[in-house]
C-alpha cells in the first residue's frame, strides 16, 4: 500500500556530516528519514526557499525535457530499500500511456517539488521506521539514556541511497541507530 509523504524537514546528520531529508505521512505522525547527497540536498533547499535561477538547473532540465516529450511528471514513488539503498520511481503520463523511471529518492523529490507532484513511500517503508523509532523511545524509558543531539555508534553512516557505496553498518548496527535517532538530532542544512 503507498502512503502519501510530504518533506518534512532537510536537515544534517550531525553524526556523519550527511544531509537527511525527513518525509512524514501526510495524515499521520510517521517519518522515514533519508540520508541523501549534498548536490541533491541543495537542489530540495533551494525549491523549499523557491529560489529561482535564470537557467534551469539539472532537475529543472529534466523536467523541462518530460514536458517537451509531451509528458507530465504525475507523481514519485518510494518504493523499497535493498541493502541501505533507497529506490524510487518517477511517474510520468505521456501520450495516453504511463511510464515509470527508475530513479534516486533526492532526485525524485527534488523534482516533484518543482511541480507539486504528489510523493507516496511504501506503506512497509514507513512502518519499519515508526516500529524502530517506538523501539528505542521504549528502550530509552527503560534504561533512561537517549542519544543526544550528533550523537551516533560507532561506524554510524546512515541509510543513504546511493548504489555502491561501501556500508560501514551491518544491517542490525543500522537498526539500532535508526531507534536511536530523533528528527531533533538532525541540523538544519542550507545550501
Amino acid at each position: 500500500m503507498l502512503v502519501e509523504v510530504k518533506v518534512k524537514s532537510l536537515g544534517l546528520d550531525r553524526a556523519s556530516n550527511t544531509p537527511v531529508v525527513i518525509l512524514q505521512e501526510s495524515e499521520g505522525e510517521r517519518v522515514l528519514p533519508i540520508w541523501i547527497g549534498p548536490g541533491e540536498a541543495s537542489a530540495i533547499a533551494m525549491q523549499l526557499a523557491d529560489m529561482q535561477f535564470s537557467r534551469p538547473l539539472t532537475h529543472d532540465l529534466l523536467l523541462d525535457v518530460v514536458k517537451g516529450l509531451g509528458g507530465e511528471l504525475s507523481r514519485v514513488v518510494i518504493t523499497r530499500v535493498s541493502e541501505s539503498t533507497y529506490f524510487a520511481e518517477l511517474i510520468i503520463q505521456t501520450n495516453g500511456s504511463t511510464v515509470s523511471v527508475d530513479a534516486r529518492p533526492s532526485d525524485s523529490i527534488a523534482v516533484a517539488l518543482r511541480t507539486d507532484a504528489r510523493i507516496f513511500a511504501n506503506d512497509a517503508l514507513l512502518e519499519r521506521a515508526s516500529i524502530e523509532i517506538a523501539e528505542e523511545e521504549d528502550a530509552s524509558s527503560a534504561t533512561g539514556s537517549q542519544m543526544g543531539p550528533g550523537a551516533s555508534p560507532e561506524g554510524a553512516g546512515g541509510a543513504g541511497e546511493e548504489e555502491g557505496e561501501e556500508s560501514v553498518m551491518s544491517a542490525e548496527e543500522l537498526k539500532e541507530y535508526l531507534r536511536k535517532l530523533n528528527p531533533e538530532d538532525f541540523g538544519r542544512f542550507s545550501p
